[in-house]
């Protein structure tokens, strides 16, 4: 975790200050993912990779019973959240911690055997092993719950020249997105019993997907499918 902590620090140390503010123009889909959530009554709501805590926040705001809770790797992030949470004064709605997505138990991290809600919203584009990332954060979804992701898309049907520059501006970042994550989201719910909704909004700018759990054991073995990897 150190690595990949030091690297994000390094990164977002500065613009973690304005990092909210200049996000909200392009990183698109994310309030609708959090209209998506809807957890049941006192239910639980799980962030990953939740940087400066705005969609934490604002999760905790509009599910006012939801226990909320957030990681990231990164400590100047958590730092930035820590104070957002504080001046919004949800400190008894929003728990947060410093963890490695790749690497993420639910039960050691927060001490939880699961979530109603987990979400990630635009960080496995910036999470190298997004893969075990993905598994992870599928494993913290309780029977019944759900997975919602939302992420860069392939801007398959928009203009050559504005993807060529969108990616070049998002390297510099460390963001590359995953033109894999649909199949390997089929490939989760072909697993594990789930169903899966996936859609690629502002034409193919974003994708977005919900992975719903069975309620009960569906036979599917997700520990197999892990070891195959």
């Amino acid at each position: 975790m150190a690595d990949a902590a030091a690297e994000m620090d390094a990164i977002y140390r500065v613009q973690r200050h304005i990092y909210d503010a200049s996000r909200k123009y392009y990183l698109l889909g994310r309030d609708g993912l959090l209209d998506s959530l809807a957890p049941p009554p006192s239910g639980s709501i799980l962030e990953i990779g939740c940087g400066t805590g705005r969609n934490l926040i604002l999760a905790a705001q509009r599910y006012p019973s939801a226990r909320c809770f957030g990681f990231d790797v990164s400590r100047a992030m958590l730092e930035t959240a820590e104070a957002s949470v504080a001046k919004a004064g949800l400190q008894h709605s929003i728990q947060l911690e410093q963890a490695d997505a790749a690497l993420f138990d639910a039960k050691s991290v927060f001490g939880m055997d699961g979530f109603d809600r987990v979400f990630i919203s635009y960080a496995l584009s910036m999470i190298p092993p997004w893969r075990a990332a993905l598994e992870r954060a599928f494993q913290a979804v309780k029977p019944g719950g759900s997975l919602h992701v939302v992420d860069f898309g392939e801007q398959s049907r928009l203009p050559q020249t504005f993807r060529a520059g969108l990616r070049a501006w998002l390297r510099k970042f460390s963001v590359e997105p995953r033109a894999e994550l649909e199949g390997e989201l089929r490939r989760l719910a072909a697993d594990t019993g789930a169903v899966l909704v996936f859609e690629r909004p502002f034409r193919d700018y974003a994708c977005r997907a919900i992975l719903t759990k069975p309620a009960v054991a569906s036979g599917h073995n997700f520990s197999d499918h892990q070891r195959g990897q």
